[in-house]
């Protein structure tokens, strides 16, 4: 993960409106640019959800299509990743409600430093394995929240952009998530773990 600045986040945003300028004007390979730049998260976050890669990708794409076709009613003086992002949330949602019910919510590929000191001792692709396994015993929604302000660096506003919720519901929410995570990982390993806050 890049380190984080305000002027990344500044930058990254400015390139995304010019991308947009330039698609309003019929400019295709700024679509194709803003696609790019962006796809690896939005199949993340709809991967997240379905926990299936087929339906991932198709919910990404339909999340771009869809955002293509409401570009025009972008404000331009907002964040585009949180506007998008959101579209992409709801196109995996509705995907996830059509989807017949399988088991075991989301492989996580990166949540180690979530684990405490006293976890210092396992190695890294353990530790993994361990946050991995605990994550499939949570809900779609408490690994959509941990892995939206966890993985992504959302902040809570950003994420009740995103899922439609207040932020002092995520803030609850996200509360609630870390604990059952916690107590899963608690339930796995016994008294390897002391406690995840």
């Amino acid at each position: 993960m890049r380190p984080f600045s305000i002027q990344s986040v500044v930058n990254d945003n400015l390139k995304d409106i010019q991308l947009i300028e330039q698609i309003l004007a019929g400019d295709t390979s700024a679509y194709r640019a803003l696609v790019q730049r962006h796809k690896d998260f939005a199949f993340t976050v709809a991967y997240r959800i379905l926990n299936h890669r087929e339906e991932a990708e198709e919910a990404a794409q339909d999340a771009f299509l869809q955002a293509f076709g409401a570009l025009k009613e972008f404000n331009q003086t907002a964040k585009f990743t949180t506007w998008f992002y959101r579209i992409v949330f709801n196109a995996a949602l509705g995907a996830k409600r059509r989807q017949k019910p399988t088991e075991g919510i989301t492989e996580i590929n990166a949540l180690a430093y979530a684990v405490t000191d006293t976890q210092q001792n396992l190695h890294k692709k353990e530790r993994i394995k361990n946050i991995q396994q605990a994550m499939k015993q949570l809900s779609a929604d408490d690994v959509t929240m941990i892995t939206l302000f966890y993985l992504r660096e959302q902040s809570l506003e950003e994420i009740a952009e995103i899922t439609g919720i207040s932020a002092e519901t995520i803030k609850v929410k996200l509360h609630r998530a870390r604990k059952r995570l916690a107590d899963a990982l608690r339930k796995q390993l016994g008294e390897e773990v002391n406690n995840l806050y």
